[in-house]
């Protein structure tokens, strides 16, 4: 079956050229594939570097692969007619991470939710525009009253997001891209909004890919989790048994990181590299393993491929190698949860109102 935004094999080099050698791999070798359906939330996650943005920017087209294809319902986003690029554009929606930038402070915020209705011409009146933007405000929580004829100044960081949300839920996408959506928003905030986000799944069938350095909230949203480290997965799998029992060492490390609301817990320090880590050229074995405890001689020399530890997760570690390795376009076989009501709530992660 034909997935309705798949990247498979890409790899983006940054640099380099005829005269120079300065190349920068910021994504290698990834392939992930959406289902039309059912919906789902997989989460992106990994420190600054990693290779998110690019990622992010690749599956909106934005930018094209060194290498490798995305594909809109299996046609080449480079290689699209005007006419498919309009219906990707319907189809795949973004929200970025800073809510303030995308508005222009000279006009109210109901500009920004007054152009997806006329360009996709989602009204025939201009009544029935304003009975859309009212629908999509309540959904994500706000009251078109005390929205609507504002500027982007007078609310909220967290008002402004969640009428970005709205946004997209105008067009009734099949997915949104979010990229980094609340990492600059108040943190009694966040709830709020992921609920949101949460909702478009819930409510209206639509899937999400949900792009974050945040571990805690890659876990209170998601279904699936994919952990990038310098441009690789190093672990993909159910978000539930990678983030509870991680098994990558760069995956462990993340979440020993996650502070906890117990003064008595010792913050978990990295550990120190093996030495054979310490003799590791990250361009040529494993990534990590100038940082990883485990290293091993393999991992000098070899990239470890991803291997199936169980039917729901992989981890790309030579700790592993026992059991079957899979190619990264079969990755999406081990992100198969399906997205379920009521996830936002998980533990350690409290709803809060603007």
């Amino acid at each position: 079956m034909t997935g309705l935004l798949e990247a498979r094999q890409v790899t983006k080099v940054y640099g380099g050229g005829l005269f120079r050698s300065d190349e920068m791999i910021a994504l290698e070798d990834f392939s992930l594939s959406i289902a039309s359906e059912p919906p789902t939330i997989t989460a992106v996650v990994g420190e600054s570097g990693s290779g998110k943005t690019t990622l992010a920017r690749l599956l909106l087209g934005l930018t094209s692969p060194t290498s490798g294809q995305v594909r809109f319902q299996g046609k080449d986003l480079q290689r699209m007619s005007r006419r498919e690029w309009q219906e990707f554009r319907r189809s795949v929606q973004v929200i970025f991470q800073d809510p303030y930038e995308v508005y222009n402070p000279f006009y109210k915020v109901d500009h920004v939710l007054q152009i997806p209705i006329k360009k996709f011409r989602l009204a025939n009146s201009k009544q029935e525009a304003q009975d859309l933007i009212a629908e999509a405000l309540r959904a994500v929580g706000l009251a078109p009253q005390d929205t609507l004829g504002r500027y982007p100044h007078q609310l909220s960081g967290g008002q402004r997001q969640r009428i970005m949300v709205a946004r997209a839920l105008l067009l009734r996408p099949r997915l949104i891209i979010a990229d980094e959506p609340v990492s600059m928003v108040d943190a009694s905030l966040r709830a709020t909004i992921l609920e949101s986000l949460r909702k478009l799944t819930e409510d209206y069938g639509m899937s999400l890919i949900y792009i974050t350095h945040d571990l805690t909230t890659a876990y209170q949203i998601s279904d699936n989790i994919l952990v990038l480290y310098r441009g690789s997965v190093m672990e993909a799998g159910d978000v539930e048994r990678v983030v509870g029992e991680p098994e990558h060492p760069y995956t462990r490390l993340l979440v020993g990181s996650i502070p906890m609301p117990d003064p008595h817990r010792p913050w978990m320090e990295e550990q120190a590299a093996s030495e054979i880590g310490l003799q590791a050229d990250a361009d040529v074995g494993c990534k990590f393993a100038q940082r990883c405890p485990y290293a091993m001689d393999i991992c000098l020399t070899r990239r470890p491929p991803l291997y199936q530890t169980s039917s729901n997760r992989a981890a790309g570690c030579y700790l592993y190698r026992d059991v079957p390795a899979i190619d990264s376009t079969e990755l999406s076989r081990v992100l198969v949860a399906p997205a379920l009501a009521g996830t936002v709530g998980k533990p350690g992660v409290e709803a809060a109102s603007d």
